[in-house]
Order: C-alpha cells, then structure tokens, then sequence
C-alpha cells in the first residue's frame, strides 16, 4: 500500500485500489477499506462458487447444502446453508428420498410414513429376535418404492405434501409398503408363540425385548424387571430362555459335554430338536395342571432336564460339572434391566444373583410400601402383636399396582418383645421370618412357663463349661444364655411348630394350650440329650490333637464338626436327627481311634466317601439357600455312610452303603 496513503496504518481486512505502480516495490494507490458483503452485490457475476457436503434437514424439511464463494481466489465467505434443491434437483431428490422418506426424517402426519416406520421397526424386531440379519430388505429396495412413486421434481417437504395431498385423493394406499415388499423371506419360525413379549414372574408380566449385536451388552434376551419385583425373578425359569431360543442353547449345552458323553446324542441338531419338543409337551402338561399360560413351566433347571433326558434316551448318565456354561456366548444367558417406577434404568446384567445382591433390600422396602399403601393396613398392623388378634392368615396376598397384580406373602416378624405383620415378595424369606414370628409369638403368650422353664435349666451352665473345649460347640453356643434360649426355642419348635402352622386364632390358642403342659418336660429332654452330645464330642479335641500327623483325615473330621455344629444347632437341627449326635460323635471318636493302626483303610474309605460329600456340597450351593427336602435328607445319609464305614459296630438305623447312596444321589440329580 503506498505509504502516503491517509489508511496506510488503519486498513482494513479488505481494501480496493484504483492503481498498481511498480516502482522500488509495488504499490497500490488510491485505496478504500470495502466490507466482503458488498462485493456479492457489486460482484455477483465474478463470484465462483462450489456446494458441500448437501444432506436433509429436518427443521427446514428441504436438503441443505454448504456454499463457499471465491473473487479472483479470494475467499469471500463460506458455510453458508443454502437450498440444494434448485442447485442439483436430481442429487436434491435422491437425498430427499433416501434420507427423508427410507429413513423417515420427514416430518409429516401422513398415514403412510407412521405405518411404513412401524412395518420396519416390526421387521427388524424380527431380525432380532431369529438373530438373522437377512429379513428386511435393503434400503435400495425401498428407495426404488419411493422412486417410481414420487415425481422427479420434488425435493423438499413443502413439494412433497402439496404433491401427495392431490396423488392421495385418486389413490390413498399410493405410498404404503406391504409386509411382502419389506421381507426377503417370510421368518416363518419367529411367533409370538416362540417369541413372547412378556412371561409373568410372581404373578406380574414383565416386558421381553430382543437385540441382534454380537459383544453388545443387550445381545440377545432383555428381561425388564421392575424394582419392586426383583426378588420375585425366578432364575431357574430364566435359564430357559424363550421357546426360540431353546433348540440352540440345548444343542451348545451337549455340545460342551465331553466326547465319550457326547457321541451319544449324535447328531447334536436332532437331538437337541427333540429334547424340545419331548419337555414341550411336559411343559404344556404342567402348565393345563396349574391353568398357566406361561410356553414353558420350567419346574426344575435346564441343566437338571437335559441331565434327565439324555439318561432317559441315550442311557447315559451325566453331571452339571460335565456341562462347561462358561463356553456358552452371552446371548444364552438372560439379560436383566432393573427399572424403577418411572422406567428408568438402575442396573443391567446377566448375573441375577448379584443384582438380587446388590438391590434385593431397596427392592423389598419398595414392595413392603406398595403393599402398605395398596390398602389400608389391618388393625393388628398398627401396633405391636403379642397374641393372635388380627384375624386370618393368608398364605397370599395380592397387591394391585398400576394395572398388574403382585404376589405378596404375609409373615410374622420377631421384633424382640412383639411381633408385626409384614408382606414378603420373597417366600422362602417369608416362610423364615414367619417361623421366627411365630416362635416369638407363643414365647411371649406362654411367658409364665418359659420363666418357670429357664430356672429350671440351670444344669446348662455346667454342659457350657465342658462344650467351651470344643471350638466347633464353644462358637455354636458362645454363652450360658445363649444355650438355654437355644433349648427353649427347641423346647417351643417340637411343642408349637409342627407344620401345618395355625393360620387364625383358633389354631393358634389350641397349639398353645396343647404346649403349656409339654413344654416343660421337651425342655428337660433337649437339655439332657446335649448333655450326652457335650459328653462325647469333649474327647475328640484331644483326640485329633494326637493325630495332626494325619492332615487329611483331621481336616475332614473338622469339617465334619463343623457341618454338625452349626450357629444355634438346637434350635436348627431337626428334632428327628438330633438323638442321633451322639452315635455320630462315638462314630468320629472310633474312627480317630482307628487311625494310627490302618491310615490306609482310612484314607481308602474317604476315597469312596468324598466325591459324594463334594457332590452334595455343591449342589446345597447351587440352591443359593433355597431348601430341598430331598438334599437334606440326603445330607443324614451321608452321617450314617460315616458311621458304616468308620465304625460299623455302632450300626445304623437303616441299611447304608457307598452304592445305595450312589443309587439315592441318582435319583435325586434325575
């Protein structure tokens, strides 16, 4: 700029000048500062423009386009949103059509775009659920629909409606895909039957969705849980999957069987088809005996079935650690979305025993409030319980909440000097609280007894003081007190807590009556037979001291101990098994006795014995604390295989050896 110039120091960022002189250097001369917008106007036929990046907006419902304008390589401005429409009609149709009508971002209330989406969002739900990417055609496919419908001059929203408003009136279905035009082939195996939106779980229904996305945490089955029906998720039913899903995870199970198993059940796609449809017809049974509506009633695990079934048709028998369920992909196993009230998510995951873990107490709170605010609460709710005044006990309570029906389970609750009726979601919860209640109810009705009975049982103090050398009995009863409430829980069980329990009044005060007289002379028998059990397990810890040479054998007779003498075994143990302590306890003092003379009959008989003790611990552990009369006698056996084989001049009530327990196991895991 020449140096003269009055806006030399001052220029803007644009100027124009009237002359160049080239002298030392070249200079312009006579200059002004100009803004870039006045040379559109001055300039608009030296201007060269160039589009980018044009794409359909919903907002404006036209396709929109990026411009950028140059003067002599200057750039004069750029992204700047313009129409595309009358720039390129033809790239402006095509994305009209593909963006605004194939994918639905066209704004409008016309009939044919809600039902078009919707057939789509039908069909793809169809995908997901066969897990085939192939139903619904490409959208190609439906860009020609559209394509030989629309006219070439249309391009925006506005053109559109004007266009289909008169095209609609001669012809109203004019735009209307059908099923047959969306569908490469007709997924004639995804049913509503196979498929089920929803399976009731504690008497609600609760949603299913289904998501195609391999590694994707929602792959495969989403079972949404309420909160407050957490705790009624039935996880043996979950292993079941949907009647869709059966076939393949069946044919994954046998396939994970080792190859001496598997070869029996050759080929795996037959055989897995038919366990389907023979415990089909099983389910269906189950379900007309008990009026459900449920495609499957799963009353026992899959493993437990398919371990049922191959012993039934391929003579074979198998065990659940035959099964490897870590090979199986994710989508085999249930997904679980945990939802609160206004349907928001508070944990997903595959693991319903840790969801239970973590959010079972915050889902019980919720139930016991529903429950309480879905009625007014009975009189005998409001205040404390000390005798049976509140009228009938159902077994079940049905709690109405937003149009569904919750399965509740009343229950007394020990509160230490009352009791309070409560609604359980849980019923093996309910049922324990509900004994627990129960005993504290006819302990405060039979007070008077319980007073007289407890100073009575003085003798106690002496059975305290030679239990404490015992480490497995000192931690069973830590105190004096603690071991006469024991016996008197005991005393109260055998007198007052023979099932069926008493459910009104009526019963109640006839069970009590029926106590007041026996209640004293039980007492005096618990407290004297754990007299006799303190008399003989006080030998075995200098007995085992004597014998730590003997790792394995000691270690077994501990655990053992431990098994025998859990926290308050007076109260748990059951009345039938209890009189049998001693016998078991001489039983573990002979077999000590034994030891240093033959250690190898010792270890020869564990041998035999420790597969099944192993094979019972796990399955008490895969019940996850829910009871199983079967097991539990099962666990008494075992007591008596100790005594048959550690010291069988002590003799057993019935015959016992390792191939009748063999035998009995059988059955039971078929």
């Amino acid at each position: 700029m020449w140096p003269g110039s009055p806006i030399a120091r001052k220029a803007g960022r644009w100027i124009v000048a009237a002359e160049l002189v080239e002298t030392s250097r070249l200079f312009a001369r006579t200059v002004a500062s100009i803004e870039p917008a006045w040379l559109e106007k001055a300039g608009a036929h030296l201007l060269k423009r160039s589009y980018s990046e044009p794409h359909w907006e919903k907002r404006p419902s036209q396709v929109v386009a990026f411009e950028r304008a140059t003067l002599y390589g200057l750039l004069v401005y750029q992204q700047r949103r313009v129409n595309y429409g009358p720039i390129d009609p033809a790239a402006a149709r095509t994305l009209f059509i593909r963006q605004g009508l194939v994918e639905g971002e066209l704004d409008t209330r016309a009939p044919f775009m809600a039902h078009n989406q919707k057939l789509v969002r039908d069909i793809r739900e169809l995908e997901h659920k066969a897990r085939r990417p192939d139903v619904l055609v490409d959208e190609e496919t439906i860009f020609a629909f559209y394509d030989q419908r629309v006219p070439a001059q249309i391009a925006s929203g506005a053109a559109f409606e004007r266009w289909r408003v008169e095209a609609e009136q001669a012809d109203p279905r004019l735009l209307f895909l059908s099923r047959e035009e969306l569908m490469r082939h007709e997924a004639a195996g995804v049913t509503s039957t196979l498929y089920p939106k929803s399976i009731a779980m504690g008497g609600l229904e609760m949603a299913l969705s289904y998501h195609f996305e391999p590694g994707s945490p929602r792959d495969g089955v989403t079972l949404t849980v309420p909160l407050v029906a957490l705790n009624q998720v039935d996880a043996v039913r979950c292993e079941w999957l949907v009647p869709g899903m059966l076939k393949e995870k069946a044919q994954l199970l046998l396939k994970s069987l080792p190859q001496k198993l598997r070869r029996h059940c050759v080929p795996l796609p037959e055989y897995a088809q038919g366990f389907v449809e023979r415990w089909g017809a099983r389910s269906r049974s189950t379900a007309e005996a008990h009026d459900a509506q449920s495609p499957i009633a799963a009353p026992i695990g899959l493993i437990e079935a398919l371990i049922r079934d191959v012993r039934e048709h391929a003579g074979v028998t198998c065990t659940p650690a035959d099964f490897k369920l870590e090979s199986l992909p994710a989508h085999m196993t249930m997904n679980f979305k945990v939802v609160d009230a206004q349907g928001r998510q508070l944990a997903m995951g595959r693991n319903l025993a840790s969801l239970q873990a973590e959010l079972g107490a915050q889902a019980r709170r919720q139930f016991q409030q529903v429950a309480d605010a879905e009625a007014a609460p009975a009189p005998g709710q409001q205040q404390p319980i000390t005798d049976w005044d509140f009228g009938e006990l159902p077994q079940q309570r049905q709690i109405h909440r937003d149009g569904q029906t919750l399965l509740g389970y009343p229950a007394l609750v020990d509160q230490g000097d009352h009791c309070t009726l409560e609604v359980f979601d849980d019923p093996l919860v309910a049922h324990n609280r509900h004994r627990a209640g129960l005993r504290r109810l006819f302990r405060l009705q039979l007070r008077q007894q319980i007073q007289y009975l407890e100073r009575s049982l003085s003798s106690l103090q002496t059975v305290r003081m030679q239990a404490s050398v015992v480490p497995q009995l000192a931690a069973a009863a830590p105190s004096f007190e603690d071991l006469r409430d024991q016996v008197v829980g005991a005393a109260i069980d055998r007198t007052c807590l023979d099932e069926p329990w008493p459910v009104n009044r009526e019963q109640f005060v006839g069970r009590k009556e029926d106590a007041r007289g026996r209640l004293n002379l039980i007492a005096q028998q618990v407290a004297e037979l754990l007299a006799t059990i303190v008399q003989e397990a006080a030998p075995l810890p200098k007995k085992l001291a004597a014998s730590r040479s003997f790792a394995a054998a000691c270690s077994d007779v501990e655990q053992q101990l431990a098994r025998l003498f859990p926290k308050r075994f007076v109260e748990q143990t059951p009345a039938a098994q209890l009189p049998h302590y001693p016998r078991y306890l001489k039983a573990i003092a002979a077999r000590l006795d034994k030891l240093k003379n033959d250690p190898a009959r010792d270890k020869a008989l564990m041998t035999e014995l420790g597969p099944m003790q192993t094979a019972y611990a796990r399955a008490v552990a895969a019940r996850k604390g829910v009871p199983d009369p079967r097991l539990e006698e099962f666990r008494w056996l075992l007591e008596e295989l100790r005594v048959s084989l550690f010291a069988q001049e002590l003799r057993t009530p019935m015959p016992v050896s390792v191939k009748r327990l063999q035998k009995v196991w059988a059955s039971i895991r078929g």
